[in-house]
């Protein structure tokens, strides 16, 4: 632990224009050790995530880092105990895939706002969200076999479905360090920011899916991730996507809600339902 107050994840809620809706926002606050993942920051992102989960008002999950680093990785000093135990250490990286997985599972869009450096494990936790927006400061990479390492928390499934598998093996295997820009142009994040204008890109994005029914993102957001994340042959992604299509338009009420508004040109009403 490095002792800064507030535990390693601070969670502040950030009201958004749309009447009862708010952006969650996760900051992992170890900055002395430039965010480094280690168990007890892990508990404290699962516990966010039980938090952000049970709140119907949050509409969007931004995740950053405090001080200079979004997060540098696994804490390889605590690893040097940790990979010599048979029991813990496995149990580490399943605790790793299984909350870094929620994630992808939650129903609200999950945002990455990388900070500075981004390495290995913090590497992972970018991949884990559904979008990526990086400050000009930002360098990005894996870095795992610089240390003697090999990805284990989704590096090596997660990145090259991504931007290939040629890009993502050149990352690898080189260790290089992408700027934000490079990071742009190879498809691992989808915008670049000025270094004090990245928290309002975010909350930008977080007031046009407020805007949304939240149902409808919700359902979205599963479907495309499905498909990407168990690479569904075209068939049966087009099928999946019409099935719950289907479902959402028949028995919602956003659905309808949605044409009468516009018909009637007036903002729509959204409830979830």
């Amino acid at each position: 632990m490095s002792g800064t107050p507030g535990g390693p994840v601070l969670v502040e809620m950030r009201a958004l224009a749309v009447e009862g809706a708010r952006a969650a926002l996760l900051t992992l606050n170890r900055p002395d050790a430039l965010n480094a993942i280690d168990w007890d920051l892990l508990h404290a992102l699962d516990a966010a995530l039980d938090s952000v989960a049970a709140d119907e008002s949050v509409r969007c999950l931004l995740v950053t880092g405090a001080g200079r680093a979004f997060s540098a990785g696994g804490d390889l000093k605590g690893y040097i105990a940790l990979q010599r135990d048979p029991v813990r250490f496995p149990q580490f990286v399943d605790d790793l895939h299984r909350i870094f997985g929620r994630l992808r599972r939650l129903r609200v869009p999950a945002v990455a706002l990388v900070n500075g450096v981004t390495a290995a494990g913090g590497l992972e936790l970018l991949l884990g969200c559904d979008v990526a927006f990086a400050a000009e400061s930002a360098r990005i990479g894996d870095g795992h076999l610089n240390f003697g390492q090999m990805g284990g928390g989704g590096v090596l499934t997660l990145l090259p479905r991504l931007i290939g598998i040629q890009k993502a093996a050149e990352l690898l295997f080189t260790g290089r360090f992408l700027d934000a820009a490079e990071a742009e142009r190879y498809g691992l994040v989808s915008r670049v920011v000025a270094d004090g204008e990245l928290l309002g890109a975010g909350l930008e994005f977080a007031e046009q899916v407020a805007r949304k029914s939240p149902l409808a993102v919700a359902n979205a957001k599963e479907v495309m991730a499905s498909i990407w994340s168990d690479a569904l042959p075209l068939d049966a992604g087009l099928r999946f996507e019409r099935e719950r299509n289907a479902y959402y338009c028949l028995t919602s009420e956003d659905a309808p809600e949605g044409l009468q508004a516009f018909s009637e040109k007036r903002t729509p009403r959204f409830r979830g339902r």
